[in-house]
């Protein structure tokens, strides 16, 4: 769990990389332009402890291309932990500022996920915010099982669209497992960002900065959503407070020993 020279750190077996917005966003575009492919995790703490208690989706945030934080208290974390690099890397505007780079940069863009009716008001805002972005295809898949397996057909369209840049919205774990079980079957980079399509698409709110800059967005969505998210809350958010402790004693213990030895 110690962090390293190259800006990446370990927390229970999968590596995050402290990096804030703009160069999660350099990095995501340099990956594109040297013809890579790959899926990337923005990973907030529901995922991470998912994650922890699942190794399939475990094993698909091992295998990502590149996995950022968004969610506060994982970002407090990274940084007590020696990350000083650490930055939030929110959902909504990483897709909108890869979104205006693909419009400079003329990256055919692909969009899966949600409802057909999502989807056109989604494209309607980013066409108004970047009216020259190529964005070559969009589908709304039908109801998925919770791993969806590869799906041969929807591979072939993304292929034949000639996108490099494919963003998901279909959810936690979902979306990431999707990504797994489809990435070396595309040409093209894929990006997970769950809520993203809604919130951009205005058809969800987003909680107040000052709940999002002190940890606290998750109370606004559970303000918003209380049966849905009360079981979610409870269990995941006292099981980070478990990992995240256990992380810092840790990581005191090693220093500890380093300063006897």
């Amino acid at each position: 769990m110690d962090p390293n020279s190259s800006g990446k750190i370990e927390l229970f077996g999968i590596t995050f990389s402290a990096l804030p917005l703009t160069a999660a966003v350099d990095e995501v575009l340099s990956a594109i332009r040297g013809g890579e492919r790959g899926h990337v995790c923005v990973a907030n703490v529901d995922m991470f402890t998912r994650a922890v208690r699942m190794p399939r989706l475990r094993s698909a945030m091992r295998s990502a291309r590149l996995v950022v934080a968004d969610g506060m208290p994982l970002i407090w974390l990274e940084r007590r932990l020696g990350m000083k690099t650490a930055g939030r890397v929110y959902g909504p505007d990483f897709m909108s500022d890869l979104c205006r780079q693909a419009q400079v940069d003329r990256i055919p863009v692909f969009l899966y996920g949600g409802t057909d009716e999502l989807l056109q008001n989604l494209i309607r805002v980013l066409l108004q915010m970047c009216p020259d972005l190529n964005i070559v295809g969009s589908v709304a898949p039908p109801m998925l099982p919770p791993d969806p397996p590869v799906d041969p057909e929807i591979a072939s369209v993304i292929c034949k669209s000639g996108a490099r840049l494919v963003f998901v919205g279909l959810g936690c774990p979902k979306q990431e497992l999707w990504m797994y079980s489809h990435c070396d079957h595309l040409d093209a980079l894929t990006i997970g960002v769950g809520q993203a399509f809604a919130q951009l698409a205005g058809t969800q709110p987003r909680a107040p900065a000052w709940m999002q800059h002190s940890g606290l967005e998750w109370c606004f969505r559970l303000a918003k959503e209380p049966g849905r998210l009360w079981k979610r809350y409870l269990i995941g958010n006292t099981f980070f407070v478990f990992l995240a402790a256990s992380a810092l004693l840790r990581s005191y213990s090693r220093r500890l020993r380093g300063v006897e030895g």
